[in-house]
C-alpha cells in the first residue's frame, strides 16, 4: 500500500464523517504535516501521511512536536486501521456516537 492510497482514503472517509482534510502547506515550513483535518466545534487534528512501516524524518518529528507544544493534536498514520481509528475517535468525541465495539 502507498502513501498515496492512505492518503485518499482518509480523505473519503474524513468527508463521509462530516469532516474536511485539507492539503496542509506551509511555505517556508518544511516538514509540516500532509493535511489539516477540520470537524464541527473547532475540532483539528494533523494528519502526517506515511506508507506503511515509514517513519517521518527528523524535521517532520521537530514540526510535529512543535505543533503539539501549542496545544494541537497530530498524529501519524500508515494505514487504513488507523484511518478507521482516528474516524472511530471523531465520532466519539465530536458527535457524541458509541464506537461499533461498544455497541
Amino acid at each position: 500500500m502507498r502513501e498515496r492510497d492512505i492518503e485518499e482514503y482518509l480523505r473519503k472517509e474524513v468527508k463521509k464523517a462530516g469532516g474536511k482534510a485539507y492539503k496542509f502547506e506551509s511555505p517556508g515550513n518544511d516538514g509540516v504535516p500532509d493535511r489539516m483535518v477540520i470537524f464541527p466545534n473547532n475540532t483539528i487534528y494533523f494528519v502526517e501521511l506515511k506508507a506503511p512501516g515509514k517513519k517521518p524524518r527528523p524535521l517532520q518529528i521537530k514540526q510535529m512536536r512543535d505543533l503539539k507544544n501549542f496545544g494541537c493534536v497530530v498524529t501519524v498514520i500508515d494505514s487504513k486501521e488507523k484511518v478507521d481509528r482516528l474516524i472511530d475517535t471523531v465520532k466519539r468525541v465530536v458527535f457524541g456516537e458509541e464506537s461499533e465495539e461498544e455497541e
